[in-house]
């Protein structure tokens, strides 16, 4: 397989006519660290542990984000199934046979975002979905990041990306320069062979990095997830808002693209049941748990931490590693 017929072919299996049509593609679902050692994105004072979803097929949505992503199922039974890598656990099914497809209008998860340790693993994940003829939905060159999307069978959205190094990233006041720009995939496939795929299982490193939601109302979302749950802004644009720790580009996406003016989420349909966001400091724990309580927010206390549900029943884990 040629770097063109593995550029052809991805092209093919996003629906799309040229790189910058599937630009565009990803322009609205929205690197290159070297070593083995934790991303910039887990470095940070809070950082996104796992998620959970709720899905009807659970062998079927299981099989794929092992297939696909590489996730080792960790733990697998006729109700729920654990994934992860290196022992960590990443994301976990929850079998839900007779609930309705969560529809795409609704508040809910947009993206669980999968980051490549290195822009070289992502390279070779990208040849061996275009050897496995996985089906892609779009790529994009953030400037902060490079991007695949897709969707799981049921619809969730799943971004697969690498970071580039920290020092290339632009601020200025407090606002970080990211954009929908076409992916030089010839380039990134320059860092392995495409002619052999060699990605079997994701690599050690692999991590959530971000997390996009679709919400109803973004003012009201910056409210909850920055002054409540504490969360920093670093980007607004065009019917979206970006968020993060530590000054990374982003730890959680919001946007009402599709899901302006949504109202309470039902949680009897697929979809997004919660995410955490996880700290190793204390004090940090305990002023978002004091925050919530006196903002009225629902809280749950936990054996290590506290889950608290956003304006739209996004049920979020605040806990301490």
């Amino acid at each position: 397989m040629t770097i063109d017929l593995t550029r052809r072919t991805l092209l093919q299996l996003a629906g799309a006519s040229s790189l910058a049509v599937a630009a565009a593609a990803a322009a609205r679902a929205e690197g290159n660290l070297q070593g083995t050692g934790p991303t910039y994105a887990s470095r940070t004072p809070m950082r996104v542990g796992m998620v959970t979803l709720r899905v009807r097929s659970l062998d079927t949505v299981a099989d794929y984000y092992r297939d696909v992503i590489g996730l080792t199922v960790m733990e697998r039974s006729a109700t729920a199934a654990k994934l992860g890598t290196s022992g960590i656990t990443l994301l976990v099914l929850e079998a839900r046979p007779d609930a309705a497809i969560e529809p795409r209008n609704a508040a809910g998860l947009y993206h669980t975002a999968f980051l490549m340790p290195t822009r070289k693993d992502l390279a070779r994940w990208l040849v061996a979905a275009a050897s496995h003829r996985v089906k892609l939905s779009g790529f994009a060159d953030h400037l902060v990041s490079e991007s695949v999307y897709l969707d799981d069978p049921e619809g969730n959205g799943i971004e697969v990306y690498a970071d580039r190094d920290p020092s290339q990233w632009q601020w200025s006041e407090g606002s970080v320069k990211m954009a929908s720009d076409e992916l030089n995939i010839p380039d990134l496939l320059s860092l392995t062979n495409p002619r052999v795929p060699d990605y079997a299982r994701a690599p050690d490193g692999l991590r959530i990095g971000h997390m996009h939601l679709r919400v109803g109302d973004l003012a009201q979302a910056h409210g909850f997830y920055h002054g409540t749950i504490g969360l920093d802004p670093t980007r607004s644009r065009n019917g979206a808002a970006f968020l993060s720790s530590g000054r990374y580009h982003h730890h959680l996406g919001m946007n009402v693209w599709q899901s302006q003016g949504a109202g309470q989420r039902d949680d009897q349909t697929t979809g997004l049941a919660w995410f955490s966001l996880v700290t190793a400091k204390q004090e940090i724990l305990a002023a978002q748990a004091e925050r919530l309580r006196k903002g009225g927010t629902q809280v749950t206390t936990l054996a290590d931490g506290v889950e608290a549900i956003d304006p739209w029943g996004t049920r979020v884990r605040l806990l301490r590693i």
